[in-house]
């Protein structure tokens, strides 16, 4: 092996004002919440008030996140190894509080089904659309990344994981706990962890988008996979909207499709930006809180 060559002790040092540094900073500051010092109590009283209809619902929910968020705890290694082979430290130092934030968001929907006294086996919420995504196409394709270091199977990983899992499914299932409990005012420890959680996915959403628009502009060519994945991707969205009935919810459906435009209209304006502007887009770029 050769000589290592130190970034912070080097002319160059950090890139303090490149995204991923910032994105850092901002995770030091924000990401540092404990879901053991939520309080469930009146989620415990509100929970007792619910009819069965409610409960099912609710539970669907929550178990599809339990699900994917323990998913996404055991896929980002692979990820985060190539990052750091790369030398990317800045990339390398957001990524660390990346997999600590994506494992406090596992136990705290497993702390939500302690409080709550559903311990049985939720699996049976996961359906065929679920099994697909979460124990076919997530770990395949970072798994590939074991063996695989090309930019075109970074782009897939990220797309499937950032764009997709995060962007879109993560952002839809948010908004239907908001429509669910808000309008009945319950929940308040529930939607208190939804809110941090969701503020951290913003951070890695964000992140997501970084890397692709980097991988596009180094690589034009790759815009062109991450928009066909992104269609592959599409009927799974549409699937996951549908009740255990197999109806379709349309507002959080027409949610989901703007999640989807949302992300490929701000990766297509990489196509226009050098790697420098990238690197130094603001956070607010990205409606990061």
């Amino acid at each position: 092996m050769g000589r290592r060559t130190f970034v912070t002790t080097s002319a160059t040092g950090l890139q303090e004002d490149s995204l991923p540094f910032k994105l850092f900073q901002k995770a030091k500051r924000l990401g540092v919440w404990n879901p053991a010092e939520l309080d469930f109590t009146q989620d415990i009283r509100d929970w007792q008030t619910f009819s069965d209809e409610q409960k099912q619902g609710i539970l669907r929910l929550i178990a599809q996140f339990q699900g994917g968020e323990e998913a996404v705890t055991r896929d980002l290694l692979p990820l985060m190894m190539i990052i750091a082979k790369e030398g990317r430290l800045e990339e390398e130092m957001f990524l660390t509080t990346f997999l600590f934030e994506e494992a406090k968001h596992t136990e705290f929907f497993r702390l939500v089904l302690n409080a709550l006294g559903e311990n049985d086996d939720l699996s049976h919420y996961h359906d065929e659309a679920y099994h697909a995504i979460f124990n076919q196409m997530l770990p395949t394709a970072m798994e590939r990344l074991v063996n695989d270091h090309s930019p075109e199977a970074v782009a897939e990983a990220s797309t499937v994981y950032n764009m997709f899992v995060e962007g879109v499914l993560a952002e839809t299932g948010y908004y239907s706990f908001y429509q669910t409990l808000e309008s009945i005012n319950a929940m308040p420890a529930l939607l208190q962890g939804i809110g941090y959680l969701k503020r951290d996915e913003s951070r890695h959403i964000a992140y997501g988008t970084f890397l692709l628009q980097r991988l596009i502009s180094e690589h034009p060519h790759i815009y062109d996979i991450v928009a066909r994945k992104m269609e592959q991707l599409k009927p799974f969205a549409i699937q996951f909207n549908r009740d255990e009935l197999g109806n379709e919810n349309e507002d959080t459906l027409n949610y989901s499709m703007r999640q989807l435009m949302i992300r490929m209209d701000i990766l297509s304006r990489a196509r226009n930006k050098n790697m420098e502007e990238i690197y130094k887009q603001k956070e607010d770029d990205f409606g990061i809180a």
